[in-house]
């Protein structure tokens, strides 16, 4: 019975070490918790280059695969036309059929590009076009590689595939993605082994840390001779392209 006493009376002491731990990790001489609330309307606009393919809308249930482009920092501004310098709204898609829905917005001068503003947008489009949704993909770059690197790896489940080009990333977002959607997300990445402006361990960084997440399909293609323009030969490149169409979600 004194045994028991004795265990009783431990067990409570150790309880009450607990508590007194927790209150003290809690509760700082000098501070208090606070709150902050505040609603603010959000306006979300944007130019944009759109694209649409031949035969789009003769077949009312057919849905088409759609790209999403970022341009890069120097065809930022008002000029929508500027976007059309590079990428895919510079293709001949009468040469080659294109098959893509493909949306390119214009980011203003002096801001990069915002993730709650491409997602507005992106849900504007589905919801007007006839979008496959398991077919939406994602790419762009140098500031538009960056773009790239950070709507793709922050959410995944919105598309089939993405391909950065001459990008780079924040170290955080892979780690804090959805773990189940990040590792069924295919990337090529492309970067000149040259290139001064964006240097190339900046996506050689990101490819890494991809394949230490777990994801199962990362592609880096590095060429040797390249400097920052490598979107050029990468976009001229239908294999690019054929393979963004080999993937859904």
């Amino acid at each position: 019975m004194k045994i028991t006493i004795a265990l009783c009376f431990t067990l409570l002491l150790g309880l009450a070490a607990c508590t007194t731990t927790k209150n003290s990790i809690a509760m700082k001489p000098g501070q208090t918790a606070q709150k902050f609330h505040l609603e603010r309307k959000q306006v979300l606009a944007a130019d944009y280059l759109l694209f649409l393919p031949a035969g789009y809308g003769t077949d009312a249930a057919k849905r088409w695969p759609l790209i999403l482009f970022l341009h890069g920092a120097g065809e930022r501004g008002t000029n929508i036309w500027q976007v059309a310098k590079h990428g895919p709204p510079k293709i001949d898609t009468t040469a080659n059929n294109f098959p893509f829905i493909v949306v390119s917005p214009q980011c203003p001068e002096g801001k990069i590009w915002s993730n709650d503003l491409l997602l507005a947008l992106l849900d504007e489009i589905e919801n007007q076009y006839a979008v496959d949704l398991h077919r939406v993909y994602l790419t762009g770059l140098s500031m538009g590689g960056f773009g790239t690197w950070s709507l793709g790896l922050s959410h995944p489940e919105k598309f089939a595939a993405i391909a950065p080009i001459c990008g780079g990333g924040e170290f955080i977002t892979p780690l804090l993605a959805d773990k189940t959607q990040l590792a069924t997300l295919p990337v090529w990445a492309f970067h000149g082994a040259k290139d001064p402006v964006v240097p190339l361990e900046e996506s050689e960084r990101m490819v890494n840390l991809l394949k230490k997440s777990g994801v199962r399909e990362v592609k880096f293609t590095v060429y040797p001779e390249a400097q920052h323009d490598c979107w050029t030969q990468t976009y001229s490149n239908p294999e690019l392209f054929d393979w963004f169409l080999q993937h859904s979600r």
